[in-house]
């Protein structure tokens, strides 16, 4: 009867302990995100844009540089877009378009990668700061790696293309002791 009594006790400190184990789904998903920032991308878990979500979701970016900021568009599949906006792709609609046309190549880069997206996939944006992808994160680390390229070729081709042009603040002369004394 005693042995019965170790058992139970050992049972119940072990119970909370595997409660806090990692899922399986949990352990794929840490696998991925630690192989998307291998490969550079940024890992974020915030609210998408989307109208009437609530919630957050992962979004994995690459960050365009500091000096040749990207576009602003945002691209959503179909099955989260109104029908009134103006359909792009393969399943996918302009929230926000491009205020310049892309040239050729982007837009064909942009096309094949939209054609390869997972279906969890909700939204593609750009903005001066980085290329997005909002998603549910439906594959492996080694499957996303397969996507890494062209996203960072996009990107390369789309960096530089800011919507807006930076305004730099005007600039005073500067004045030197030289030119202090000389008056």
């Amino acid at each position: 009867m005693e042995w019965l009594l170790i058992v139970f006790v050992v049972m119940l400190v072990a119970a909370p302990v595997m409660w806090l184990q990692p899922s399986p789904r949990q352990k794929r998903q840490m696998q991925l995100r630690n192989r998307a920032r291998e490969h550079g991308v940024e890992v974020k878990i915030e609210p998408p844009p989307l109208h009437h979500f609530k919630g957050a979701m992962p979004a994995y970016r690459w960050r365009y540089p500091v000096d040749e900021p990207g576009p602003d568009f945002l691209l959503v599949r179909e099955g989260e877009a109104s029908e009134a906006l103006e359909p792009y792709h393969s399943g996918w609609r302009w929230r926000i378009a491009p205020l310049r046309p892309l040239p050729d190549e982007v837009n064909q880069r942009l096309k094949a990668l939209l054609e390869r997206l997972p279906q969890d996939a909700l939204v593609l944006q750009s903005n001066e700061a980085a290329l997005i992808l909002w998603w549910w994160e439906s594959q492996t680390g080694e499957r996303f790696v397969t996507y890494v390229d062209e996203f960072q070729r996009l990107r390369d081709e789309l960096r530089g293309r800011a919507d807006r042009t930076r305004t730099q603040p005007l600039s005073t002369p500067h004045s030197t002791a030289e030119d202090d004394t000389s008056g």
